[in-house]
């Protein structure tokens, strides 16, 4: 028996990444890569749900426009809990690069109750509230049926989305980002086929990718579960184990009702774009929501790094190299803009090719070139502001960088909105609010962690002259 769990243990560890010791971009991009092609993938199977109904759909526009304009508020309600995860994550990297067994398990079984709880409440919330709030968005009427619908059954595969989010951010914490990519890969190929096979062949339209959308979640959280059950390692998952542990999920909402509450503050600036969009009508609509959806191919790319950026520092700090702790911060700035910059041009250059797979509408396209003109080809300094934010979330600080982007973020885009773009009403007036709050954000994160720095090393310099 013991025999048998060496061999699995060791099974795991190549999977593995030594984030501690050794040069680190090659081992940041080794842990990027497998999540940058995740989240690209994960985008492909979402960009044919809008496809599918785009081509195929009763009201190809109308569809578009129903699907792409409930992506913010989605992402406002799931947001809190989603955030959650950052939570997990530095606490098991932390525990895991210590060394500390026991708090390891605690943080895997609190995490996974917590997302099945987490899972059931929000998805109740948000089926409840859909219809006022697309309402409430200035939803056209002729797509407000759609729309609603779509988000009902989204929300119906919450505990299962929350699932898989506690699950991956788990293996994240020691490296693994490959086994998420192959399940991703599996369950986004059935995601895909359940589509054509809904919406050609059953004409479920909208209905049939949510439908789909929900099954292949299911599948990808089914996998994740089974990888945790069945490692011999320290973040091994017990069914019979699974509860909250009060000290754990104490130190699990510290850091991630902050970082959960920041991306709920990004997306209610988005939610109040999205409303200024919706009142140039659907045709500006569903041009912006393709627009988006491929800016999100860029956006993942670049949070792939800020992903590692979380997970590195945090095993660093563990292990109290604040010296290695820096050079991860800045191989992550470097390389996040190297990647912004050469997509978001890129995407931009070949922008009406791509825009033409969504929508065949000539008017629509060009609504989404006026978003990806201003937006991606500056996308690169919302990845270098989320890879600060990154490491000072790494670092157990999730309230500063929420703060910040309180009144850098969703402050100044409120701000704009009721000032300077009601008086040039126009959606490139509106689309520059994206840029400049990056800009401005990114560079207070970049003086709050310098300041965290360097109270973190003198509050260890005085632990060692006690000790």
């Amino acid at each position: 028996m013991a025999h048998g769990r060496d061999q699995g243990d060791l099974k795991g560890k190549k999977y593995e990444i030594d984030m501690t010791h050794g040069p680190l971009l090659p081992k940041i991009l080794l842990f990027a890569v497998p999540l940058l092609f995740s989240s690209v993938l994960q985008l492909l199977f979402n960009a044919a749900d809008i496809v599918v109904v785009g081509r195929f759909g009763a009201d190809g526009a109308h569809s578009i426009a129903a699907v792409g304009s409930t992506g913010s508020i989605i992402n406002l309600i799931v947001s809190l809990f989603i955030g959650l995860s950052v939570g997990v994550n530095v606490l098991a990297a932390r525990y895991y690069a210590a060394g500390e067994k026991q708090n390891m398990s605690e943080t895997v079984h609190t995490s996974i109750c917590l997302s099945l709880i987490g899972g059931v409440l929000i998805g109740a919330l948000g089926f409840a509230i859909a219809r006022p709030v697309l309402i409430m968005m200035k939803t056209p009427a002729e797509v407000l049926p759609l729309a609603t619908l779509y988000m009902r059954i989204y929300f119906l595969g919450a505990p299962v989305l929350f699932l898989y989010n506690a699950g991956s951010s788990i293996l994240r914490a020691i490296g693994d980002t490959r086994r998420p990519l192959y399940f991703l890969i599996i369950s986004g190929v059935i995601n895909v086929a359940l589509n054509l096979l809904f919406v050609i062949v059953f004409r479920l339209d909208v209905a049939g990718v949510a439908i789909a959308t929900v099954i292949s979640e299911a599948v990808s959280a089914g996998l994740i579960l089974m990888c945790l059950i069945r490692t011999g390692e320290s973040y091994r998952l017990i069914l019979s184990r699974i509860r909250i542990h009060g000290h754990k999920l104490a130190l699990i909402l510290q850091i991630g009702v902050p970082a959960g509450l920041q991306s709920m503050i990004f997306s209610f600036s988005n939610v109040l774009i999205q409303s200024s969009v919706n009142s140039f009508g659907s045709i500006a609509m569903a041009g912006n929501a393709a627009a988006a959806n491929l800016e999100g191919f860029v956006y993942m790319s670049m949070n792939a790094v800020y992903q590692a950026s979380v997970s590195f520092t945090s095993q660093n700090y563990g292990v109290g190299d604040m010296k290695r702790v820096n050079r991860v911060l800045f191989t992550c700035l470097a390389t996040v803009a190297v990647i912004g910059l050469a997509m978001g041009n890129l995407f931009y250059l070949c922008g009406h090719g791509l825009l033409s797979l969504y929508t065949s509408d000539p008017v629509a396209i060009e609504f989404g070139m006026k978003r990806m003109g201003v937006i991606c080809t500056l996308y690169l300094l919302c990845g270098m502001m989320d890879a600060v934010c990154g490491s000072i979330r790494g670092l157990g600080y999730s309230v500063v960088p929420m703060v910040v982007s309180l009144i850098g973020a969703c402050g100044f885009r409120i701000l704009w909105i009721y000032t300077y773009f009601s008086t040039h009403r126009s959606l490139t007036v509106l689309y520059w609010s994206y840029p400049i709050s990056w800009a401005m954000t990114g560079a207070v994160h970049l003086i709050c962690y310098f300041l965290i720095r360097k109270h973190l090393i003198a509050m260890m310099s005085k632990e060692r002259k006690t000790t």
